[in-house]
């Protein structure tokens, strides 16, 4: 009986205390945070930095586990929220922002803001957009990995909030050539323009990317629905029309319980991975064509250049008349694997929020939905919350970016997801995973959870901080497909308190996770 009764809390801990990774609080709680980015340096997988609204930014060098948080200042041309990270192939970051500035109009410009790794400073800025008393808003970019090049999309407002008929949004465009230190003229790229109230008929949420031949694709809503599109010579020419790729039911603008505005704004992703998907082109939205109380995550993808375009594919996969809003995708450009995060309520019947994950390694055909923060909050539609979430990736390392409200404090949270792969030997899934272990940090023992997809050798080993082997659990032993839990005694071995790691392998394929043993 006491072996039947081990077995079924085993199996419980696995279902529901390893059904997350580990979360880490990148800001102080309490704080007036919102609209967080997120971005790896390719070529430095600890540097990570991160920003939020307004004025805040994020630096983290071990890979997410602990940052630092400063404010962002433009002396010249202020900071004023929709923080866009990207990082160029000489490895440094930029911050790209609304403005607030001291001889001006309030969101006047898009300004960019570079880091120096080595002093831990930002320059003052650099602007493109100044369009007399226009309003700049809701800018993105993307750096080309072949050219440095710097893309960035937004929305001009002529009066922003304006009923007026007279008055038009319109989508512009930019680049820069010399690591944002200028900017080409502002170029119109929508054939319809919207109006300026801010809401369904107004042209938002461009967000560029660029193909494997440096084509420039980019989608908005916008009065004629999604629409796309594209340039083929660096951004001197766009198509004549634009490409019409779903309709948003509802509108892009919509309301969700407990959220003070919420938003079903498009982003555009092209897998440049070299893998079978290579050049397909995503577009990820939200809407309630559903229903109200029934928002969907969705997806469409093009395999001509943007030319036509897949039905919406549904991407949460849970049943009927639940919440799911504020997605965000990106695609490891190493394993070509998509990647999503958003808000979900499929668990409760009230406002009660956690965030997930979808990963697809098909192309978008079929999705694994992946609950990851450790606990649900409850929002409270008295606090501006923001308007998106972000997700960054490389090379199976994953860190997405969230804002959590409990009630009115507000926090900036992240998730560490690291999934090791060899594509030249797995090319679709690996087939082994682990899971972060339970408890963490942790006192004397922990359970360490992983995952077989297929019958496979492995080994599961517990290192130092330093590389020395602690212990090997498991040496090169066959098992079967399937979850399992491993538990690992650390006073065993008289550890003294401090950062270990477990590491799970199969071939050249090695995950590995930290955990934290206290006193």
């Amino acid at each position: 009986m006491k072996n039947i009764v081990l077995l079924v809390f085993a199996i419980i801990i696995t279902v529901t205390g390893f059904s997350q990774y580990q979360n880490i609080m990148i800001s102080d709680p309490g704080a007036s945070v919102s609209e967080p980015s997120i971005c790896i340096n390719p070529q430095n997988l600890d540097q990570l930095v991160a920003g939020s609204n307004l004025n805040k930014y994020y630096i983290s060098e071990d890979g997410g586990y602990n940052w630092t948080m400063n404010t962002l200042t433009s002396p010249e041309y202020g900071v004023w929220g929709d923080p866009c990270i990207i990082v160029d192939t000489a490895g440094d970051f930029y911050f790209l922002h609304l403005a607030n500035p001291s001889s001006g109009n309030w969101i006047d410009r898009i300004v960019c803001q570079k880091y120096d790794f080595d002093a831990s400073t930002w320059t003052d800025g650099t602007y493109v957009g100044l369009n007399g008393s226009k309003a700049q808003d809701k800018e993105w970019a993307v750096v080309d990995s072949v050219t440095n090049t710097i893309y960035v999309t937004w929305t001009q407002f002529d009066q922003y909030g304006t009923a007026d008929p007279t008055k038009f949004s319109n989508i512009l465009f930019s680049k820069s050539v010399d690591a944002g230190e200028t900017w080409s003229e502002a170029l119109q790229i929508n054939e319809v323009s919207g109006n300026c109230v801010d809401k369904d008929e107004t042209t938002e949420g461009a967000v560029p990317t660029l193909g494997p031949n440096g084509e420039i694709y980019v989608a908005w809503s916008g009065p004629e629905g999604i629409v796309f599109d594209r340039s083929l010579d660096g951004g001197a020419t766009w198509l004549d029309d634009d490409i019409f790729i779903n309709s948003q039911p509802g509108g892009w603008y919509y309301d969700i319980p407990g959220i003070s505005r919420c938003n079903g704004l498009p982003v555009t992703c092209c897998d440049i991975s070299g893998s079978e998907y290579n050049g397909t082109i995503y577009v990820n939205w939200t809407d309630q064509r559903n229903g109200e109380d029934d928002t969907d995550v969705w997806l469409a993808k093009s395999i001509d250049g943007g030319d036509t375009w897949t039905d919406a594919i549904r991407v949460n996969d849970d049943g009927p008349g639940k919440q799911q809003f504020f997605t965000w995708m990106t695609i490891d450009q190493i394993t070509g694997e998509l990647l999503f995060v958003f808000y979900d309520r499929r668990n409760y019947d009230n406002t009660n929020t956690d965030v997930y994950i979808a990963r697809s390694n098909d192309g978008g055909e079929t999705f694994e939905n992946i609950k990851i923060s450790e606990s649900p909050f409850m929002p409270s539609s008295s606090v501006f919350f923001g308007d998106y979430t972000n997700i960054t990736a490389h090379d199976g390392r994953i860190r997405p970016i969230w804002a959590r409200a409990d009630g009115i404090s507000m926090s900036i949270w992240t998730a560490i997801i690291d999934v090791n792969t060899d594509l030249a030997e797995l090319p679709n899934q690996t087939p082994i995973s682990l899971e972060q272990n339970y408890p963490n940090p942790f006192k004397e023992s922990t359970y360490l959870a992983y995952k077989i997809r297929r019958p496979s050798i492995v080994s599961l080993s517990v290192f130092d901080i330093y590389g020395r082997r602690i212990t090997t659990i498991i040496d090169n032993k066959e098992i079967g497909a399937g979850k399992y839990l491993e538990h690992f005694v650390a006073s065993d071995y008289k550890l003294p308190s401090g950062v270990y790691y477990y590491t799970l392998q199969i071939g050249k394929i090695v995950e590995k996770q930290k955990m934290i043993l206290v006193d």
